[in-house]
């Protein structure tokens, strides 16, 4: 009987997002949250390379760059890897170059074959650095605390790890970055929870490039970004690599660290997230586990309100009102749980209404990850045109 399935599964529904509640208590009890209040590290400073690869980034270059260098940090300098920009980036590089030693440019003019952007960006930089520290970011990360390498070098030393990711706050300002970004962000937490990230005996491996920092000695030890070349998320592959190699990896919430704003608009959202999903998720069974889970525990409860009460009003059996009433309490729960996620992913917590709308989109964002992997679909990044894993 369909009404007492849907009521049956609602209840489960209910239930699982119910366990939320406390994966959100536990996280926050036992993460530590790095600020500008967190310690620092402490003389002699070990030298840090501080790189950011930049492809027509010229609207926030100076702003990543010129926060990078008023880091109170006392031993770095910043490379600026220029990758094949056809917009003012190298310019405004060189002119803050001009005016301290320790910002230096390099131009990457052309893309060798088998290589993806950033990675050879990323590997040109380091090998033109000497230092004992890598930290990688990006070009429209903007520093909010002048302690931000200080803190994550410290903790980094505390913990003993081989490589450290400090989550950014992301800065969400229109209707639709607050509407979608938290569900994503909730899609990538269904497979990599900080807990088993953190875990040196989980396979479980996660890093954001939007700011890593990491041993040159592990960097060279997982083969560096040749290991990774064709791989559009380098920053989750570096992780697996180093989880692999038996090496030390942890990732650490943020607040008043850094920020960054990833998209403006609805359809970078969809072309951003795609991306992301098709090169973190890696296989059709993970993007396809991804979207029944979003289908069910997301908008299923939604839809079987309205056919419930649909049927009611027609005359149906009792069981449809019961499934009605199922789905309500899991979309309560579910509401419940999404008002306090989106206060602690930065979002607006009273958007917490807008959670299926969200979930709508980042079905669509899916199906569009699902698609990359027909035979002959390519994906397009930052002007450059990739072969998806389908082939030609």
């Amino acid at each position: 009987m369909l009404p007492a399935t849907l009521a049956g599964v609602c209840c489960v529904v209910a239930a699982v997002w119910s366990t939320r509640h406390y994966l959100i208590w536990r996280e926050h009890r036992r993460s530590a949250t790095l600020t500008p209040d967190s310690p620092g590290s402490q003389a002699p400073a070990t030298k840090i390379n501080v790189l950011v690869a930049a492809k027509d980034e010229e609207q926030n270059i100076a702003g990543c760059a010129a926060s990078l260098l008023q880091q109170d940090y006392g031993n770095f300098d910043v490379t600026v890897i220029n990758d094949r920009s056809s917009d003012r980036t190298a310019e405004v590089v060189s002119q803050l170059a001009a005016g301290d030693e320790r910002l230096r440019l390099i131009n990457v003019d052309h893309l060798p074959d088998g290589w993806c952007g950033k990675c050879h960006a990323m590997w040109t930089g380091t090998a033109a650095t000497d230092g004992e520290w890598i930290c990688m970011t990006d070009a429209d990360c903007r520093q909010l605390s002048a302690r931000t390498l200080s803190v994550a070098m410290r903790c980094a030393i505390d913990a003993g790890v081989d490589m450290l990711s400090v989550l950014p706050v992301l800065e969400m300002r229109g209707f639709w970055e607050n509407v979608v970004q938290p569900v994503c962000s909730g899609v990538m937490m269904i497979w990599y929870q900080p807990e088993r990230v953190n875990d040196p005996g989980s396979p479980n491996a996660y890093a954001n490039g939007a700011f890593i920092l990491m041993r040159r000695e592990a960097y060279e030890a997982v083969g560096t970004h040749q290991a990774v070349r064709d791989k559009l998320m380098e920053d989750m592959h570096l992780a697996a690599r180093i989880k692999q190699a038996g090496l030390r990896l942890r990732v650490v919430r943020s607040s008043g660290l850094y920020t960054v704003r990833m998209y403006t608009s609805l359809k970078e959202i969809l072309r951003g997230w795609s991306r992301i999903f098709f090169g973190t998720f890696g296989t059709l069974p993970r993007l396809s586990i991804s979207l029944v889970v979003m289908l069910i525990m997301g908008l299923l409860p939604y839809a079987t309100v309205i056919a419930g009460l649909a049927a009611v009003a027609a005359g149906g059996s009792g069981w449809w009102l019961f499934a009605a009433v199922a789905a309500i309490a899991a979309i309560a729960v579910q509401m419940s749980v999404i008002y306090r996620f989106y206060g602690i992913a930065g979002a607006r917590p009273a958007l917490a209404w807008s959670y299926p709308i969200g979930c709508c989109v980042v079905v669509v964002t899916l199906v569009a990850a699902m698609a990359k992997h027909r035979r002959g679909a390519t994906v397009v990044w930052r002007n450059t045109v990739y072969p998806g894993p389908g082939g030609a």
